[in-house]
């Protein structure tokens, strides 16, 4: 051996042990909680909604006046209404028509206010024509829009899709007005507009693809409303005929014997509170992680 060679020395034992891949799943259920909490609520319901039928449920209108008002058993699981009908099957039916609500208004006046907010954020001389009539429309509790627009109609589940739709498109408007507004003002917009390059171009190139992430996290908010406001229409009378189950519905027809059979109530406010609760969940943080600054400091 080299008398010269410098010594090695011997390589010392792992003290830490080496930290473990996480997955990508993982990650973000880390970072994202709510997401993920709001999401499992919100297909579980959902599930049960589509798998109404195969969930031991019976017709949700099916009367059974020698059962009435029957309180929750091993045989009725949420007890009975007035008319002999099984609350759980109508809780479960019930969730179809609120998460057809829902969903339906928040893509359509997504969709209508998105059109509004880009036309009267680009065109200034549309700007003030068309806020105004915004301003007008938000001066009223959506609520009581709906209620005036469904007076004018009949009711059904179609109709209360539009009334309530019609009643939230101006908050998506001024959102995505607002979003426009601060985004033509980039320098990448100023100089697309200083090369020439066409107004359409300019809005489905750099205004649009920016507009996306707040109006999805509004979409929620709305979705949530929406079926708030649909079990209010229900509830007063306004909305779903009463022969269809719904949430609103079940709780109507509960009111007048809440103090002595309040779980004709009970239920269904449950599934309410869970489903408004799981949208605004998978809002509260889609907000956090479409926000730069929020994924920053996550």
């Amino acid at each position: 051996m080299d008398a010269a060679a410098p010594a090695v020395a011997a390589p010392l034992p792992d003290v830490i042990p080496p930290r473990k891949a996480r997955g990508p799943v993982w990650r973000f259920i880390r970072r994202y909680p709510t997401v993920v909490a709001g999401g499992v609520i919100l297909t579980l319901i959902l599930l049960a909604a589509l798998l109404a039928p195969w969930l031991w449920t019976v017709d949700p209108t099916a009367l059974a006046p020698a059962k009435r008002t029957r309180p929750p058993s091993a045989q009725f699981w949420f007890g009975t209404d007035m008319l002999g009908r099984d609350i759980y099957s109508r809780v479960i039916y019930g969730a179809q028509v609120s998460l057809l609500v829902g969903f339906s208004v928040a893509v359509l006046a997504s969709i209508g206010g998105l059109a509004i907010g880009l036309v009267s954020g680009m065109v200034r001389w549309l700007d003030g024509i068309v806020m105004r009539v915004v301003d007008g429309m938000m001066s009223i509790p959506p609520i009581l829009l709906a209620i005036a627009l469904m007076a004018l109609t009949r009711g059904s589940v179609q109709n209360v899709i539009i009334a309530i739709t019609i009643a939230e498109i101006p908050r998506v408007a001024r959102l995505v007005r607002g979003v426009v507004l601060s985004l033509r003002e980039q320098p990448y917009v100023e100089a697309a507009v200083t090369t020439g390059t066409r107004m359409p171009a300019i809005i489905w190139r750099h205004i649009l693809p920016n507009t996306l992430a707040p109006m999805t996290v509004q979409a929620t908010y709305i979705c949530a409303s929406a079926m708030i406001t649909e079990a209010i229409l229900s509830f007063i009378g306004a909305g779903v005929p009463p022969s269809v189950p719904t949430w609103g519905n079940i709780m109507a027809e509960g009111r007048a014997l809440w103090q002595v059979k309040f779980y004709i109530i009970l239920f269904p406010a449950i599934a309410l509170s869970l489903t408004v609760l799981a949208v605004n969940l998978v809002g509260d943080g889609l907000r956090d992680a479409l926000d730069p600054r929020m994924a920053k400091e996550v």
